[in-house]
C-alpha cells in the first residue's frame, strides 16, 4: 500500500510538472518537464533525505548527546535499526524523520525542542518520528516535499512567462497568459492538497506508535501541547513544501497556512492520546 501511495504521488506530481511545462513552452516544454520530473523522482527516492537535512543545515549529534541516547533506547524498544540523529539550529520546538526506509533513516530535532522538553516528552516526540520510520511512510513525505518544491519553482517560471509573453509558441498553438497565471496560482495548491491527503492519516498512526514505544501516551500528549503553544509564538524559517514532514506544522503561526495544513488538529491528536491513556 505504501508503494502504491508513493507511485500515485509521483504520477500526480509528474503530471503537474508536465502541464506547467506545456503551458510555458508547448510540446518541447512538456518533454523537458517530463525529463525533469524523471530526474526529480530519481533524486527524491535516493537523495531527498540528504537534500532536506542540508536545507535545514542539520548537524549530527554525538553518541553522548541526550537526544541520541533517548533515540537509541526507543529504537531498541521498537526493534528498529538505529537511525542517524541530527539537530537543527532553530528556536521553534519541532522534529521530523526522513529517509527512504528504516535502514536509511534519520531523525532531526530542533534546538528549541531539546530546550523545552523533558526527557519523557522528548521520548514521546522521538517515538512519534520512529513511528514514521516503522510505518515506512517517511519516503512519501520526503518525495512530496521535493516534488512540491519543484512544482512551486516551475509555477514561478510560469508566472514570469505570462508577464513577459514567454508563452508565445512557434507552432500553431497560442496559449493564453491567463492560463499560465492560473497554473502559477493553482499548481502549488494542487501539490499541497496531495500532500494533505497523504499526510493527515500518517500523523495519527505515528502518534499511536510513539505513545506505545515511549511507554505512556501522556508523554506525547504533553509534548504536543507545548509544540502547539510554541509553534504559534516562535516563527521558523521553514519551506512550505516540507511542512508535512514535521510533527506539527512549522507554519502554524500563519493563518493562511493553517487553512491548508498538512496536519490534523493538534487538539484532536491530544484527545486521542489521552483516550489511549484512559
Amino acid at each position: 500500500m505504501q508503494g502504491f501511495k508513493t507511485f500515485l504521488l509521483m504520477l500526480v506530481m509528474t503530471l503537474l510538472l508536465m502541464t506547467i511545462g506545456s503551458l510555458v513552452a508547448g510540446r518541447n516544454g512538456m518533454l523537458i518537464a517530463l525529463i525533469f520530473a524523471g530526474v526529480m523522482n530519481f533524486v527524491s527516492y535516493w537523495f531527498s533525505d540528504k537534500i532536506v537535512l542540508s536545507m535545514y543545515r542539520a548537524q549530527p549529534v554525538s553518541e553522548d548527546d541526550r537526544v541520541f541516547k533517548i533515540t537509541k533506547r526507543l529504537a531498541m524498544n521498537a526493534d528498529l535499526p538505529m537511525p542517524k540523529v541530527y539537530v537543527i539550529n532553530e528556536q521553534q520546538p519541532n522534529a521530523f524523520a526522513t529517509g527512504r526506509n528504516p535502514k536509511h533513516a534519520a531523525v532531526a530535532v530542533t534546538r528549541g525542542l531539546v530546550e523545552v522538553m523533558s526527557d519523557d516528552e522528548l521520548a514521546g516526540v522521538i517515538g512519534h518520528e520512529l513511528g514514521h520510520v516503522s510505518n515506512r511512510d517517511i519516503l512519501i513525505g520526503t518525495v512530496a516535499a521535493t516534488l512540491a518544491g519543484a512544482i512551486a519553482y516551475l509555477s514561478s517560471m510560469a508566472k514570469w512567462a505570462a508577464i513577459f509573453g514567454g508563452n508565445r509558441r512557434r507552432d500553431d498553438e497560442n496559449g493564453s497568459p491567463f492560463a499560465l497565471i492560473a497554473v502559477a496560482i493553482f499548481a502549488p495548491m494542487a501539490a499541497m492538497l496531495v500532500q494533505m491527503a497523504i499526510s493527515r492519516t500518517r500523523e495519527y498512526k505515528a502518534d499511536q506508535f510513539g505513545a506505545k514505544v515511549s511507554g505512556n501516551p501522556i508523554y506525547l500528549a504533553n509534548a504536543l501541547k507545548k509544540l502547539e503553544m510554541w509553534s504559534n509564538r516562535v516563527p521558523m524559517d521553514a519551506a512550505p513544501a516540507t511542512e508535512n514532514m514535521f510533527i506539527v506544522s512549522p507554519l502554524a503561526g500563519s493563518k493562511m497556512a493553517s487553512l491548508f495544513s498538512t496536519h490534523p488538529s493538534t487538539a484532536e491528536r491530544i484527545r486521542r492520546l489521552e483516550e489511549m491513556a484512559r
